[in-house]
């Protein structure tokens, strides 16, 4: 009996053994594909997630990829380099024999590069149109954005005549999509200011008393504009398409003048006004200081004067090739102002100065009380001369007493004087300074100008 059940059992187990091996383990392929960041557009990189069970062996083939096959479980990184849709195959197997495959399809794209050009029509005056050139691949989705433009927003491909009126700098922005993706670009298109017409303008130097004949030179100050049309009634020249025109005006009273400025697209306007006054012949320069010997030889306070340049000249500062535009030299032999007077620059080389290279010769009278000679001005004629009529009437003599010295007791004193070419003027000076070396007067003039 239990050789029989011994028997038994091992029929028994033979019999369960060959059941099992016929009972195959089954398998169930299936895998998840991630794009790094997201982005299908070429280059891609997709990470392969292998979630497949019951099987030990692995057959992958990624159409398009690099690398194209693998064994591994988990085959890592693949990369595409082309746009277009690919298939991933993973055939899953075991030692039962079972096997299984999945199959994923992937759409890879054409890379998104936005590119544009705003193309400005003819220039940036306002109003400014822009017309748009696409030049951007791997997109079918185009959405624009133009900072204060009209309009102001699009979806075609290409925009044409956005239309900018206000001034500055303004930002086009493009966001180029294919629908799983998009790519921006910016640019920055600059609208000129608006035009606007102005001018300043200067005096000649010898006519900036605005005494006729008046020389004005315009200095331009328009914006944005590139054609200019000047109206000038009572000048000569009357107009003129310059940008800076040179005018001269003979004639007293109120003169307009009026520039239009412009460009392809607009035109501004403005006039202004200039009043000119009779000529006086008399020019009128105030607070001229010069300085006594010392000051001047030491480069401090000059002690020549320029009736026509209207400059003070120290040692150093003297034209050395030619000095006959100084007409007035002042000697003070100390700060004490004991022994003043003024000299004719062609003999500064008597009174402790270098000569003056082709100096000319001035006429002083320093001590009208004393000259014995019909010229006479008194301090209230010097303040109340407006023109040079009493100037003209005299006749300027230098005499023995005339030419001597004086010293600060009388304040102010007047001096009359006459220049090598002829024109008579009055000095009155005002103020003796003392300050050791660089002591000095002050003094007003008034010349004939002619």
């Amino acid at each position: 009996m239990r050789r029989y059940q011994q028997t038994a059992i091992l029929i028994l187990i033979v019999f369960l053994v060959s059941c099992a091996k016929e009972v195959a383990l089954p398998i169930k392929a299936h895998f998840e594909v991630t794009a790094e960041s997201n982005d299908y557009s070429v280059p891609v990189r997709v990470t392969i997630n292998n979630l497949t069970e019951g099987a030990d062996t692995y057959q992958w083939a990624f159409e398009g990829g690099e690398p194209s096959s693998s064994t591994d479980k988990n085959p890592g990184m693949v990369r595409y380099n082309r746009p277009g849709s690919y298939t991933i195959d993973l055939k899953a197997s075991n030692r039962d024999g079972s096997n299984e495959t999945f199959q994923y399809q992937i759409q890879i794209d054409e890379a998104i590069i936005p590119k544009f050009e705003a193309h400005i029509v003819d220039d940036n005056y306002p109003p400014v149109t822009v017309n748009i050139e696409n030049m951007t691949t791997g997109a079918d989705r185009y959405q624009w954005k133009f900072e204060k433009g009209i309009p102001s927003q699009s979806k075609e491909k290409s925009p044409q005549h956005i239309v900018f009126n206000e001034p500055g700098d303004h930002v086009i922005i493009l966001e180029a999509s294919n629908g799983r993706e998009t790519q921006l670009v910016s640019d920055t298109i600059t609208v000129t200011p608006d035009i606007y017409a102005d001018f300043d303008y200067q005096v000649a130097f010898d006519d900036d008393d605005f005494q006729v004949p008046v020389s004005l030179t315009f200095v331009n100050k328009s914006i944005s504009a590139t054609n200019f049309e000047w109206t000038f009634d009572t000048a000569v020249p009357s107009s003129s398409m310059e940008t800076n025109p040179t005018i001269t005006i003979h004639t007293p009273g109120v003169h307009q003048l009026k520039l239009k400025a412009s460009n392809s697209k607009r035109s501004h306007t403005i006039t202004k006004e200039i009043t000119i006054y009779d000529d006086t012949n008399l020019r009128i320069i105030n607070n001229v200081k010069l300085g006594i010997s010392s000051a001047h030889n030491n480069n401090n306070v000059g002690a020549f004067y320029s009736t026509t340049s209207r400059e003070v000249y120290i040692e150093e500062g003297i034209p050395l090739d030619d000095g006959s535009i100084i007409d007035v030299a002042f000697f003070a032999l100390n700060q004490d102002f004991n022994f003043n007077k003024f000299v004719s620059p062609d003999e500064v080389g008597d009174y402790t100065f270098e000569p003056i290279p082709n100096a000319k010769h001035t006429k002083f009278i320093n001590l009208q009380e004393s000259c014995e000679c019909e010229a006479s001005l008194t301090v209230v004629e010097f303040d109340a001369m407006e023109d040079d009529t009493l100037l003209s009437e005299m006749t300027i003599e230098e005499t023995i007493g005339g030419i001597q010295d004086f010293d600060d007791t009388e304040v102010p004193r007047i001096v009359l004087f006459e220049t090598w070419d002829g024109r008579k003027g009055a000095i009155k000076i005002k103020e003796f300074v003392q300050d050791g070396a660089n002591s000095h007067i002050v003094m007003d003039v008034k010349v004939q100008k002619q």
